[in-house]
C-alpha cells in the first residue's frame, strides 16, 4: 500500500514508518520539523517539509495516519492559538485532503480526554480533532478510526526542549547522576504504553479494514510517578534508588490515566506486550 504519515519525523511517526517500511509499504511523510527531527528520517520513505496548517496538495494514497500535532499539556497554556491552528485547523486540512481523495484516516487521539476536555488547550484541541473526524465520517462517509494513545514511551522519544516526556527526563537525569524531578506529590498514576505496542495496534486497524471505531490504546495497568522513579535503580537495595526532587505540579494534568476498554483487544486481537520496568532496566 501507499501510505501517508503526518508527523513522520516525530516520536510515534518515526516508529510507525519503520514498521511500514519493514512490511514493504510505500511511505510518504508530511512534517514541518517543528517538534520532530531530521535525523529521524528513514531510508526508503519520501519526506516532505509541509505544514498541515496550509491546504494540502492531493496525492493519492491508500491510508493516512494523522499523527502531526503540537503535543504536551504544559506548553499548550503558553501558545493556545498555535495549538489550535495545528491540532484543529491542521486536522481539518488533512480531512479535506482525505475527503477529496476518498482516503481512510487513522487519527491519533489522546487519553487526556478522560481527564476533562476543558482542563487545558492541548486536550481540548485533540478532542476537537476527534469531533471533526466524526463530522467528516457522518456527513461525507469518510472511513475514519480514532486511536487514543496512553502515555507512549520508547525509542526516539524527544530528548530536547519543552516536549520531553517524563521518562526522557528521568533517563537523562539518571545518566547524569542528578536527582529525578517529580511534579507534584508523585502519586499521579499513568498507563505507560510502549510505542511498538501502539504501532502494532495501528497496523491492525489498517489490516482489519473496518472503520468507525474509537480504540483506547493502553496497557491496562498504571504506575504512580513515584513508583516509576524507583524503577531507576543502581542496584538491588532500597538505598540504590536515585535521589528525588519534588517540583511544582503541572496545571491541567490528569490525575490518573488507565485504559479500561477491551475494544482493541476484542476487535483487533491486540495485546500490548512490553513491560515498563523491563524496558527501563534495559536502558540503564
Amino acid at each position: 500500500m501507499k501510505i501517508l504519515v503526518t508527523g513522520g519525523v516525530g516520536f510515534i511517526g518515526t516508529n510507525l514508518i519503520k514498521r511500514l517500511l519493514k512490511e514493504e509499504h510505500e511511505v510518504i511523510s508530511f512534517d514541518n520539523y517543528s517538534t520532530g527531527f531530521k535525523n529521524n528520517e528513514q531510508t526508503g520513505c519520501t519526506y516532505y517539509d509541509i505544514d498541515i496548517r496550509k491546504p494540502l496538495d492531493m496525492v493519492q494514497v491508500d491510508v493516512i495516519f494523522h499523527l502531526a500535532a503540537l503535543p504536551r499539556i504544559k506548553p499548550s497554556f503558553d501558545n493556545p492559538k498555535e495549538v489550535f491552528d495545528v491540532n484543529v485547523k491542521g486536522t481539518q486540512n488533512v480531512l479535506e485532503y482525505a475527503r477529496k481523495t476518498e482516503t481512510p484516516v487513522i487519527y491519533a487521539g489522546s487519553s487526556s480526554f478522560w481527564g476533562g476536555v476543558y482542563k487545558n488547550p492541548y486536550t481540548f484541541s485533540k478532542w476537537q480533532g476527534e469531533e471533526l473526524c466524526k463530522m467528516y465520517e457522518q456527513i461525507y462517509g469518510l472511513p475514519i478510526t480514532i486511536c487514543r494513545f496512553y502515555n507512549v514511551y520508547g525509542d526516539c522519544m524527544s530528548t530536547k526542549g519543552e516536549y520531553k516526556l517524563a521518562l526522557s527526563i528521568f533517563l537523562e537525569q539518571y545518566k547524569n547522576g542528578e536527582s529525578l524531578t517529580i511534579t507534584g506529590d508523585g502519586e499521579q498514576r499513568r498507563d505507560f504504553t510502549h510505542v511498538d505496542d501502539i504501532v502494532d495496534a495501528m497496523m491492525r486497524v489498517v489490516y482489519c479494514n473496518k472503520w468507525g471505531n474509537t480504540y483506547e490504546l493502553g496497557r491496562g495497568k498504571n504506575h504512580s510517578i513515584n513508583e516509576v522513579a524507583k524503577m531507576f535503580r543502581f542496584g538491588d537495595l532500597p538505598h540504590d534508588t536515585p535521589p528525588i526532587k519534588y517540583i511544582d505540579p503541572i496545571p491541567g494534568e490528569t490525575r490518573n490515566t488507565l485504559c479500561k476498554s477491551e475494544l482493541a483487544r476484542k476487535k483487533l486481537k491486540w495485546e500490548p506486550k512490553i513491560n515498563l520496568k523491563d524496558w527501563i532496566k534495559e536502558q540503564l
